[in-house]
């Protein structure tokens, strides 16, 4: 009888086994445009067949950007700290897919007991005595309503999240050593220049002061050209103050202390690449962020599967089977074998509405990541479009800029030539030389800006291109 049970429990089974009360799934809906509207000259609409693949930043060909890009795959604690989760998380689905098969376990126990002489019911036997016994039992849970295959595919989706977690790391990780180092260049541009500046400003003071000396100039325009000079010297001073506390943001960034981390300064910066910008439609396959925050989605809507399969009933196939004795004897003995077969039921009647409440929960967690989903994929539509109007405008500042810097070197030069002869004073020569100076260091920092602009798209954009 217990045998036919015990069939008939496994057809079951195998008739069940394809049923589950999550509920279907698809993607949380997005409205997808059909094109950026920022697109321009800069930012090419589709790939380019030799666009950057995994390192991104090999667009910018600098060999020392390489190679501090490297080194945050192995030195960077943070990436290390976000793989480690993954690797949490990759165990934790394993236990989930463990209760896919039987549980198979070996028991042992030797004892010796003693009978009290007044327990109910006794009928004679000794008061002590030994009990040994040895066997191994297997149980199995009969996923008739797919709440183990949920919990599974629960489990593997949380991990496929927390890959995309330690992917959406890496990406934030370089891009913001790309910036940094990017930064740190376009400051080392700007030092060159307030070098070669307050080298001609001391030759204008000296030539100054040569003129007072021999009563061409009074003394207020040697104090206009020291002033300028020292103005100078100041503002190259702040732009090392600023670049030791990039200098030290990299040193972080890539594993090291920034006591023992140096670069040495490089006056030149990159040429801005054509990035080019895949289809919207393929943002939401690209982005780490993106690929998570869906992957929390599938797993919370096997969780409501999970959650349903509470209401019906659990069957467990058990089984065991071993030796047993009261000692004195040989225990591996036919005449002390034992075993035992047949299906466990558990039905709830009555839980005081716990499990409708773990059911809200979980539906209510599938709105949540439903919610989380689709704010993330605006926030990337919205960081693209931010940064592919950057990189466009800023091409056409640039542009106009350099024309600024052509004028002011021009009018720098003339009011030189103009004061020597006497033609003006010094305070032309002054307002010449702030205005050329602005005009160069302000085209730096758009080149600079420009180059910010390219790393931060290549992030929104979900990194490399594959």
């Amino acid at each position: 009888m217990r045998r036919a049970s015990f069939a008939v429990a496994a057809a079951l089974a195998s008739v069940s086994a394809g049923c589950s009360l999550a509920p279907p799934y698809s993607p949380p809906p997005v409205a997808t445009p059909t094109a950026y509207k920022e697109i321009g000259p800069w930012t090419p609409a589709r790939p380019d067949d030799d666009a950057p693949r995994g390192a991104w930043w090999s667009v910018y060909g600098d060999q020392t950007l390489d190679g501090l890009e490297r080194r945050i795959e192995t030195g960077n604690p943070d990436l290390a700290a976000a793989l480690a989760r993954y690797d949490q998380a990759r165990a934790l689905a394993a236990q989930a897919s463990a209760a896919l098969v039987p549980e198979v376990d070996a028991t042992g126990a030797a004892n010796t007991l003693h009978q009290s002489a007044r327990r109910p019911l006794r009928v004679g036997g000794p008061n002590n005595y030994d009990d040994d016994i040895i066997g191994a039992k297997t149980s199995y849970e009969l996923d008739l309503w797919g709440r183990v295959r949920n919990a599974v595919a629960a489990g593997r989706a949380q991990a496929q999240a927390s890959a995309a977690d330690a992917a959406s790391v890496r990406l934030s990780l370089e891009a913001q050593l790309a910036d940094a180092y990017l930064n740190l260049r376009g400051l080392d541009a700007q030092a060159r220049l307030l070098t070669q500046t307050t080298e001609a400003y001391a030759k204008a003071l000296a030539l100054t002061r040569a003129l007072h000396n021999g009563g061409a100039v009074a003394g207020l325009d040697v104090d206009r050209a020291e002033t300028q000079l020292q103005t100078a010297r100041a503002q190259r001073i702040d732009i090392g103050a600023q670049r030791a506390l990039l200098e030290h943001e990299i040193a972080a960034l890539v594993g090291e202390p920034a006591s023992i981390f140096s670069l040495a300064p490089v006056a030149v910066l990159p040429t801005p690449p054509r990035t080019p910008v895949a289809t919207p439609s393929l943002l939401l396959q690209r982005r780490p962020d993106i690929a998570a925050a869906e992957r929390r989605a599938t797993a919370a809507n096997a969780g409501v599967g999970v959650a349903r399969a509470a209401f019906y009933p659990t069957i467990t196939l058990n089984a065991g089977s071993g030796f047993e004795t009261a000692g004195g004897v040989n225990l591996l003995q036919t005449a002390n074998s034992w075993w035992t077969l047949g299906p466990g039921v558990s039905l709830p009647l009555f839980d005081g509405g716990r499990r409708k409440a773990l059911l809200r929960q979980a539906k209510d967690q599938f709105d949540e990541a439903a919610a989380d989903y689709r704010s993330t994929v605006l926030a990337a539509f919205q960081q693209v479009e931010d940064n592919l109007a950057l990189c466009n405008r800023l091409a056409d500042e640039a542009q106009e800029q350099a024309q600024a810097v052509a004028a002011a070197q021009r009018t720098e030069s003339l009011a030189t030539v103009q004061y020597q002869m006497g033609a003006i004073t010094y305070l032309d020569v002054v307002t010449a030389q702030t205005a050329n100076l602005q005009a160069q260091l302000s085209a730096l920092t758009i080149a600079t800006r420009r180059l910010q602009a390219s790393v931060d798209l290549v992030r929104a954009l979900g990194g490399g291109w594959s």
